[in-house]
């Protein structure tokens, strides 16, 4: 799985640039290019990304850019509490700087959906989505705009795969203190959601067994594979395949474990703020993340697709192959800010 080597990444990145050229380039509806001329006005787009990494939410901009020349993307890229901790306190000081807000913790949606600081807005190429993910709010507030799995991972040469943990629990024995590293839920969105459905399978115990292997807790999903890649810790928690992946692919000694109780899916969307600077721009990068521009982008550092006409990344398990764990968005907007608290408590940090 994700083996791939170095003639195969040197033509996959010829085929990519071929292939980002092309949507680049194709024709744009009659509803599409009125859209891009209002943006044109504007001439920007601000966007709070908490979703993908920071590689990836810079190769969106560039590609929406090149989409649309005229209409800048600036890419404001944090972990996802970070980004939502930022858009509170422009709310505070009144001001308006994000047009778009993406975050893989859904219950973020759900509290400014009902504090009324989201626009109403539905974008056509949202029809064309994978119909399981296509509407996350009837109302049209929000859109799905990232399909995340996080797993685990583990150092092939400090690991051997024979002796590497295979469910979420097997990190728990005592053979792993010191070993582990994880992200914080306080930064990071996915990591509070991975917290609430494990605390839901297995109660907090989980976590306070969890802190006495003495795991290096990073902030981010994606800071245990950094920890791996170097050496200082063997298996990392919560991992995004996207990022795992992409370091593989790069040569580093990773192998993804997908734990037999199943993986993590955010399901993530984004929204616009109602009181968005760049409303046309705003909309017209709903545009571009619910069609295939997007998932054609984030394919290639490994993320999933959002639509059947986009092609899997390369080696990628298929969904249907996987489990997948989530918590509804009650649970979610509920537990996030409670198992914040709890981790605090438990892990000192």
């Amino acid at each position: 799985m994700f083996l791939i080597n170095r003639r195969e990444m040197l033509a996959l990145a010829a085929w990519s640039a071929a292939a980002t050229k092309a949507y680049a380039q194709a024709p744009m509806g009659a509803a599409e290019a009125a859209l891009y001329e209002a943006a044109k006005r504007e001439g920007e787009i601000t966007w709070y990304s908490g979703q993908y990494n920071a590689e990836t939410s810079e190769a969106v901009g560039r590609a929406f850019g090149e989409r649309y020349p005229g209409v800048r993307c600036n890419v404001v890229r944090s972990t996802s509490q970070v980004a939502f901790q930022r858009l509170s306190q422009d709310a505070r000081a009144n001001v308006a700087q994000c047009d778009v807000f993406s975050s893989t913790n859904s219950g973020h949606f759900t509290q400014l959906k009902r504090e009324r600081r989201l626009m109403q807005f539905r974008p056509a190429n949202a029809d064309g989505m994978l119909p399981s993910i296509r509407t996350m709010d009837p109302e049209n507030y929000f859109h799905t705009s990232f399909l995340g799995l996080f797993l685990m991972a583990h150092n092939t040469r400090l690991v051997p795969e024979a002796e590497a943990p295979k469910s979420w629990t097997d990190v728990l024995d005592p053979k792993w203190r010191d070993k582990l590293a994880v992200g914080h839920p306080g930064f990071s969105g996915a990591i509070g959601v991975w917290a609430v459905q494990m605390r839901k399978m297995y109660t907090w115990d989980y976590f306070r067994r969890l802190e006495r292997n003495r795991p290096q807790i990073g902030r981010s999903s994606q800071d245990p594979v950094t920890a791996m890649n170097a050496g200082e810790r063997s298996v990392g928690i919560c991992v995004p395949v996207g990022t795992a992946a992409l370091s593989i692919s790069r040569g580093n000694p990773l192998k993804l474990i997908y734990p037999t109780e199943g993986v993590l899916a955010t399901i993530s969307p984004s929204a616009i703020l109602a009181n968005a600077p760049h409303p046309n721009a705003a909309k017209l990068f709903m545009e571009f993340q619910t069609g295939p521009h997007l998932s054609q982008v984030v394919r290639l550092t490994f993320n999933e697709p959002l639509r059947a006409d986009v092609p899997s990344a390369e080696g990628a398990r298929p969904l249907a192959d996987v489990t997948l764990l989530a918590p509804s968005l009650e649970e979610q907007e509920r537990g996030v800010p409670e198992v914040r608290e709890a981790w605090r408590d438990t892990f000192g940090v």
